[in-house]
């Protein structure tokens, strides 16, 4: 029952654009409320199982409840009151499946529902591209697949298929290195994943795949350095980073050059400037919560009036999160990802299994994809940020020493898997 309920939510979440353009908003809508039912019932008869202090961390109660509150200055309070349920909604969902399924089912049952989503989404683009030769205009696939891309799948943009393509090749390298599945498994599901990285064409790509092989090659020495000289090896990486950030801040127009991303950055830093102006205006509140940009909502018409565009968001989900929430929801949003990227990467250093490298890895590739699209803050991206930093929080907390009080377990992270 847990692995069919995670396999649903997993793709419920990562389909959620072809399944709401193939019915409807009240279709998916319906899916997403039965789920959180079925999810629901499945917590209540569990519930000697679970803990209250470990039932999600409090830098996500924060974060939601300032979201709700923003009802009282929003500028359109049946909208905000929608787009909370819809962050309430998925967020649950991820509570559910971080309780019912430990770390590596939940790698499991994911590579499973990339695997399908991939295949299919590969499957969708010969047929539109090289054997009917026709768009399908229902799932915004052009069919561009016979010129070498850009192509959609049923992601619904070249840069969403490319991030989720990323963390399929994650997933499906985590899968191998468990030996979770064949190697007549793996090696197909990981080619899958680099065809289709390459074939979204997003200049995106190029940076979560650096982003990634640093991240991954950094916690593979830090996983091999002995204990006592692993402290000292946290910090000389962590300088390494922050200079490579200087650097890469410097030689920025020579990046985005030789990554033939000019005119997307463009677009972006006019959108960006656009955004500052009306935070300027309410600062530490923002103008309410709304997620997915609402169509005819002020700022984000008048934003999009001046731009003569159509953005559907900040195309950055901290920028988004500081023009809807305000500088104090950007702090709740960095403490929420914060703390879980540096809570995963602790108990990945120490633990031997390479499963828990997932999760840290995971969350740096959310916080890259954040800094260039708003994928983390609805549907399958923030599903995956609330379901990372549950699992950080399970591993690593404060409130392990609180159950160790009433339980008499005194909780240690050997490096053990």
């Amino acid at each position: 029952m847990a692995r069919a309920f995670t396999l649903a939510v997993l793709l419920a979440a990562l389909g959620s654009f072809a399944l709401e353009r193939l019915t409807s908003t009240v279709t998916l809508t319906t899916v997403v409320i039965v789920l959180c039912a079925l999810g629901g019932a499945i917590l209540w008869a569990r519930r000697d199982e679970l803990s209250p202090l470990r039932l999600a961390p409090f830098s996500l109660y924060a974060f939601l409840a300032w979201a709700l509150l923003s009802l009282i200055w929003t500028t359109d309070k049946t909208e905000t009151l929608l787009g909370w349920l819809a962050l309430f909604g998925y967020a649950f969902l991820a509570l559910v499946v971080g309780h019912v399924r430990d770390t590596l089912q939940t790698v499991r049952a994911l590579g499973d529902a990339l695997r399908a989503l991939l295949a299919l989404s590969l499957l969708l683009e010969i047929v539109s591209g090289i054997l009917l030769d026709v768009p399908f205009a229902a799932l915004a696939i052009e069919g561009r697949i016979a010129e070498g891309g850009p192509i959609q799948g049923v992601f619904g943009s070249r840069n969403m298929l490319g991030f989720v393509a990323v963390i399929a090749l994650i997933t499906f390298v985590i899968e191998w290195r468990t030996r979770s599945v064949t190697r007549a498994v793996a090696v197909p599901s990981i080619a899958l994943g680099a065809l289709l990285a390459f074939l979204s064409a997003s200049p995106t790509v190029v940076v979560l795949a650096t982003a990634v092989g640093v991240v991954t090659a950094a916690l593979t020495i830090v996983r091999h350095a002995p204990p006592a000289r692993r402290g000292i090896v946290q910090w000389t990486l962590g300088v390494l980073v922050a200079l490579s950030l200087v650097v890469a801040f410097v030689l920025r127009h020579r990046i985005i050059a030789w990554l033939d991303a000019g005119s997307d950055f463009s677009i972006r830093a006019t959108l960006w400037n656009e955004i500052l102006d009306f935070v300027a205006l309410k600062p530490i509140e923002g103008w309410g919560w709304f997620g997915p940009w609402a169509r005819g909502e002020y700022p984000f018409t008048y934003i999009n009036f001046l731009l003569d565009d159509r953005h559907q968001s900040a195309l950055n989900a901290f920028f988004d999160v500081l023009l809807q929430l305000g500088s104090a929801g950007l702090a709740l949003f960095l403490v929420l990802g914060g703390v879980a990227v540096v809570r995963s990467w602790l108990v990945a250093s120490v633990r031997r299994s390479v499963v828990y490298a997932w999760t840290p890895i995971v969350l740096i590739t959310l916080a890259v994809d954040s800094m260039f699209e708003s994928f983390t803050l609805a549907g399958a991206g923030w599903f995956l940020l609330v379901l990372c930093a549950l699992r950080a929080g399970q591993s690593r907390s404060w409130r392990e020493n609180i159950d160790a009080t009433h339980t008499g377990t005194i909780p240690t992270l050997r490096s053990q898997g």
